[in-house]
């Protein structure tokens, strides 16, 4: 699209994008360079990328029209009651937790087979009466617009979807999980080993989530505090720690159903299996704090501000948290929750095991 003028030199991008860029970037070194870019390429564009190599200040952006804003343009959509969720080259369950009765998305496709696959994410979620819009070559001559519902996608698909193309959604389905953390037990696939809904909510109110906070799950069974405390945000981050290989393949699985497959899942057991992983900023240990050495290993690994929390049902590990909490303050709770259930013809109060819960916030 580009005037031909003569002493350019005109390299196409490497591919794969990534690793190949440091090496093109170096043959550049000193020349006066232009990348080009359709609409704004800081938005799941280029841009980002050069800036994430480069620094801001290297990276001169000249921004145009992004096809956000062409989508929204085109579906009359205001941007405050709209969600963009970015698929480029990323996991399709990464739109799961964006699932609302009447919430509208708009979804960066990876390629021409996105629709289908979100089309069967939908179905298989119970939004199969979601309305799809199909929004291909915004801003081109080319430009089209095709529309369906998930439930129908297989049926009748539009007859070419473009490579290019924005996917609008207007959701249609059943109450999600919401968005606090506490959710239902039954929300997890689990043998047991699970933080139950009120200890878990108690759990990541004093863990805080936020925006790109990095967590350890040790000894995580189900993987439930990890996966709520990445459903928290989309840039937080977590490490699930699990001895037993059967509950770490669980806890995968958990993690994709719930919509954030980025959870990261280490099989091995505590203090050994901690070393050389990312530094944390909050720690979570449902399990195993008895073993010599876990706490240490925890404590040690956070810095300042750090989070550590604590939970325990035995006498020996109650001993140890009132032993953690004499040494370094905090918070020392216990934590009894009685359910209401059937007691022959009557209702009467079933209890759970009381939890001892030790909270720290790390000040060295």
């Amino acid at each position: 699209m580009l005037p031909d003028l003569p002493g350019q030199r005109r390299q196409t991008w490497p591919s794969p994008l990534r690793e190949g860029l440091p090496a093109l970037l170096a043959s550049l070194e000193g020349v006066p360079t232009v990348a080009l870019a359709s609409g704004d390429p800081l938005v799941s564009g280029i841009g980002t990328t050069l800036i994430d190599l480069l620094g801001a200040d290297a990276v001169r952006v000249e921004p145009a029209v992004s096809s956000v804003a062409l989508a929204r343009a085109r579906m009359g959509w205001p941007a405050e009651r709209c969600t963009v969720v970015g698929l480029v080259g990323r996991d399709p369950r990464l739109l799961l937790p964006h699932l609302a009765p009447g919430h509208r998305v708009l979804v960066l496709s990876s390629d021409r087979h996105t629709p289908q696959t979100v089309a069967a994410l939908l179905a298989g979620a119970g939004y199969g009466a979601s309305r799809m819009t199909v929004l291909g070559d915004l801003g081109s001559d080319s430009e089209s617009r095709s529309q369906t519902t998930a439930d129908d996608w297989p049926v009748a698909p539009p007859q070419e979807v473009p490579a290019l193309h924005v996917l609008a959604l207007e959701l249609s389905g059943p109450p999600g999980n919401g968005a606090v953390p506490g959710l239902a037990d039954d929300a997890f696939e689990h043998d047991g080993q699970l933080t139950k809904r009120d200890l878990r909510a108690s759990a990541l109110a004093r863990l805080a989530p936020s925006p790109g906070r990095h967590l350890w799950d040790v000894g995580a069974g189900s993987g439930s505090v990890g996966i709520e405390w990445m459903r928290a945000h989309p840039t937080c981050t977590a490490t699930a720690v699990e001895a037993h290989a059967e509950r770490a393949e669980r806890i995968g699985r958990n993690a994709g159903r719930l919509g954030v497959p980025g959870l990261r899942v280490v099989t091995g057991r505590a203090p050994d299996a901690l070393a050389g992983l990312p530094a944390p900023d909050a720690v979570f240990v449902g399990g195993g704090a008895t073993r010599p050495g876990v706490l240490d290993a925890c404590l040690e690994a956070l810095g300042p501000g750090g989070r550590l929390l604590v939970h325990g049902v035995t006498l020996e590990t109650e001993h140890l948290l009132a032993d953690a909490y004499r040494r370094h303050g905090g918070e020392l709770t216990r934590i009894a929750v009685e359910t209401a259930a059937p007691l022959g013809t009557f209702t009467g109060w079933t209890p759970a095991r009381t939890v001892t819960q030790w909270f720290l916030r790390v000040d060295h």
